[in-house]
């Protein structure tokens, strides 16, 4: 049943089984239920359009494609169908609006809920007639691609479609059976890769993924060039603080032409002792000193350890020909000194730092450096 009517001028009306059909001819528009549509002559444009996309994509990656475009084509017949108390009624009315549109007729053979199972037949399709008269048969992928998303909204799980009955091969109608899926489209396109059937379409797709993946391992491998970079910085920072960290902890002064001081300070253990000593070693060679005075006023305690690392580093000193000299010994340090046994009757000290600067100086004006001799 339809009713039609002129709306002005150059617009029109027809409602088609209750289809509202609106044409502006001024503004070259027209719409189906308040939505754009286009008409095209099936045995020409249609024909044209399918055609030429079989013939870049090879007949199986298009009918992928063609039903992946129904799958996602659904959205408006779905709020539409929906409508309706059953799947059923909803679906026999959607098929007045397809055969109003000249998608054919479309009836649904039988849906069973409990096995996710459903059957379709469509007479006359669109696709059936341009592959008609064509003289082909690629089946009818669009509708087929339609009736799968319907039945994943449906049972609620992801379906596949299998088209049993080609009007384009001389059957009397299209039919379809819809079921659970057993592999995804997705699926379905990677074997065409890995079984070596690949179109130019296909490999295009793989070359496009595969510029993707290199264009994204070049922004990771810049990304890791600027975070080396960074640490690099940081890194360098860090050993230029560890470099004045090492100054202020070894605060070795030139006191003198030719006498060094270094003040002791807190804990000695293994590692600033090496550190001592090196940066000690690297100022005699630098400033040719002949005397070092290692200034132990600042150390509050001492045990044998300590004490072994303090004789070393003069031993060093005077391995370069200098001598060493210890100063600033406190009463208590002194006392335990002698209770652990250790001897430093091979090492000059004296009582505090002016005294040794004092035995320096004098010791300069004429007299070798050699090492030894504990003058107190």
């Amino acid at each position: 049943m339809s009713t039609s009517s002129q709306l002005s001028d150059k617009k029109f009306r027809v409602d088609v089984g209750g289809m509202p059909i609106e044409w502006d001819v001024e503004n070259g528009r027209c719409t189906w239920a308040g939505v754009p549509s286009v008409s095209m002559f099936v045995s020409s444009s249609v024909l044209g359009l399918m055609a030429g996309f079989q013939r870049m994509a090879g007949t199986e990656r298009f009918n992928l494609a063609v039903e992946s475009g129904g799958r996602l084509s659904i959205g408006d017949d779905w709020k539409y169908l929906s409508g309706y108390p059953t799947f059923e009624e909803g679906f026999r009315a959607l098929g007045i609006g397809a055969a109003t549109a000249g998608w054919g007729l479309w009836q649904v053979l039988s849906v069973d809920r409990e096995r996710k199972e459903a059957r379709f037949r469509v007479v006359n399709g669109w696709e059936a007639l341009y592959q008609k008269e064509l003289g082909v048969c690629w089946g009818s992928s669009m509708i087929a691609g339609k009736l799968a998303g319907y039945c994943t909204r449906l049972f609620g799980q992801e379906c596949e479609v299998e088209q049993t009955s080609f009007a384009a091969r001389g059957d009397p109608h299209d039919e379809f059976t819809v079921r659970r899926a057993t592999i995804t489209l997705e699926e379905r396109l990677n074997r065409l890769l890995e079984e070596e059937r690949a179109t130019k379409a296909d490999l295009a797709i793989a070359l496009h993924k595969l510029k993707r993946e290199v264009e994204e391992r070049a922004r990771i491998a810049e990304e890791l060039q600027k975070t080396e970079q960074e640490l690099r910085e940081k890194l360098s920072l860090i050993e230029r603080q560890q470099r004045e960290l090492r100054a202020l902890a070894t605060p070795i002064l030139q006191v003198w032409d030719g006498v060094l001081t270094l003040p002791l300070i807190g804990t000695l253990d293994g590692v600033r002792a090496g550190v001592i000593t090196e940066e000690l070693l690297d100022a005699i060679v630098r400033t040719g000193a002949r005397y070092a005075i290692l200034d132990m006023t600042g150390v509050d305690g001492i045990d044998e350890a300590i004490a072994d690392r303090v004789l070393r580093i003069v031993r060093a000193v005077e391995l370069l020909g200098a001598r060493g000299i210890i100063t600033g010994v406190r009463p208590a340090v002194a006392a335990l000194i002698t209770s652990l046994g250790l001897d430093l009757s091979a090492v000059s000290t004296q009582r505090n730092l002016r005294e040794g600067l004092r035995m320096s100086i004098r010791s300069l004006d004429g007299a070798p450096a050699g090492g030894g001799g504990g003058g107190r």
